[in-house]
């Protein structure tokens, strides 16, 4: 198998932030990872970091309790922070919580300078749900400063699926969801190299 040219020589968690914290500022960009509780966020940057366990998984919906912000840097050199936002969709937190949480995540998604792409990711098997569609849209509108945040969405678990069911799964997200798509699977590593080379070509340009 052709190695891959995107080799992570070193990641490690940076730090954790929970309501009622703000994130201290960066010189490293930040790419933002969002979706629906058990998508397989945490395995998904699992294998793109290169790491078994550095990114806590879980079959518990909502195990991610805080936003968990991920360094990384590549063989080259170059150095970007991956940002795992809590799931969405998770009924059982109290109003009180979900409404903080909210917060937090409008507040960081609107206002971080830092910060270059949110990825949404999505369960290939089931496609984009209200919960997906209302982010982009709220997204979209929401952010007011520059840089203008790139958005782009996984379908996640293609592992689930056959070579044909896959490749129709992610068009029909891509088609549902009106953003490019690639498809993913932490299992394989099936369109990491993809990914990868989306976050670079996005967040390589220098810092304003």
């Amino acid at each position: 198998m052709k190695p891959s040219p995107f080799q992570v020589v070193d990641a490690s968690f940076l730090y954790g932030m929970a309501p009622g914290n703000s994130a201290p500022e960066s010189e490293a960009p930040e790419i933002a990872f969002a979706g629906r509780s058990n998508v397989g966020k945490s395995s998904l940057l699992n294998q793109l970091l290169g790491r078994r366990n550095l990114v806590r998984t879980s079959s518990t919906p909502g195990c991610t309790r805080q936003v968990n912000v991920f360094a990384s840097r590549l063989s080259d050199g170059w150095t970007v922070h991956l940002v795992d936002l809590p799931g969405f969709g998770f009924a059982r937190r109290s109003r009180e919580e979900r409404v903080s949480w909210g917060t937090l995540i409008e507040g960081y998604l609107t206002s971080r300078r830092s910060l270059r792409m949110l990825v949404i990711l999505v369960d290939a098997r089931r496609g984009p749900e209200e919960e997906e569609l209302q982010l982009i849209e709220w997204v979209q509108g929401a952010r007011t400063i520059e840089p203008a945040l790139e958005l782009i969405a996984v379908a996640t678990k293609l592992d689930k699926l056959s070579r044909a069911q896959a490749a129709a799964a992610v068009a029909n997200v891509s088609k549902a969801i009106g953003l490019p798509t690639i498809g993913f699977s932490a299992q394989t590593g099936e369109g990491r190299d993809a990914l990868w080379r989306a976050l670079k070509r996005v967040a390589t340009p220098p810092m304003p």
